[in-house]
């Protein structure tokens, strides 16, 4: 069952909680009661300090977790009513995920990596070639198709990590400290990259940083503190 939205919100969060349980017994409220809407098309950051439950809420809003309670809604749907599989098929359609640690596999090339994603996801054999070159072109890649992650450097591995997050055309990408491993003159390289794909492909990112020259550049900026958020 879907909600009347504004147009010009993709998601849409209402008042989450979610704690976890510590080896010793304790439980933490990591989040208390969080609402937040997020802008198509829009670049939109979440910032604090370490432990405030910046990654527990991208997980949410993506459905990679659950809330213990509260709603999120993707274009008016409330994606904790869709069964498991439903959820799954969801986030291959329309999420995509950009996170500190490349991730990459380091035995395959550059090509094959932003490739088994799109074959995984039922594309033939050579559409999914013909894609994956057509990703690292876009993020600047065309003369690193045949190298492996080995043999690239720290920003290329992470512009192959941003290529394989577009692979099945999402709707919005979460990126959890997606500069956290560069050094300065990398990480203004890909901030730079993700406003242009925002701009030439109308994607919707949502990212967590501490990067101050990425909040700066930022459409809105967030802020967690003690399992709450604020817009700055």
């Amino acid at each position: 069952m879907g909600i009347k939205t504004d147009m010009s919100i993709i998601i849409k969060a209402e008042d989450l909680y979610k704690s976890f349980t510590t080896v010793k017994n304790v439980k933490l409220d990591v989040l208390r009661g969080i609402s937040i809407e997020v802008e198509h098309e829009k670049i939109s950051v979440i910032i604090g300090a370490s432990g405030a439950g910046k990654s527990t809420l991208l997980h949410l809003l993506s459905g990679l977790d659950k809330p213990d309670s509260g709603k999120v809604f993707f274009d008016g749907k409330d994606i904790f009513r869709y069964g498991d599989e439903k959820l799954s098929k969801f986030r291959n359609q329309n999420i995509g995920f950009i996170f500190q640690f490349h991730h990459l596999l380091p035995e395959f090339t550059a090509l094959e990596n932003v490739a088994i994603p799109l074959m995984i996801s039922g594309l033939s054999l050579n559409k999914s070639i013909e894609r994956a070159k057509a990703l690292l072109d876009s993020v600047g890649l065309t003369e690193r198709l045949d190298h492996k992650p080995a043999e690239l450097s720290g920003g290329e591995q992470q512009r192959v990590a941003v290529a394989r997050a577009l692979a099945n055309n999402p709707k919005i990408i979460f990126a959890d400290e997606p500069t956290g491993n560069l050094d300065s003159a990398n990480s203004e390289s890909i901030h730079k990259l993700l406003f242009e794909l925002r701009d030439r492909l109308k994607i919707t990112f949502i990212i967590v940083t501490h990067n101050p020259g990425l909040v700066k550049l930022a459409d809105k900026v967030y802020e967690m503190k003690d399992g709450l958020i604020s817009q700055k």
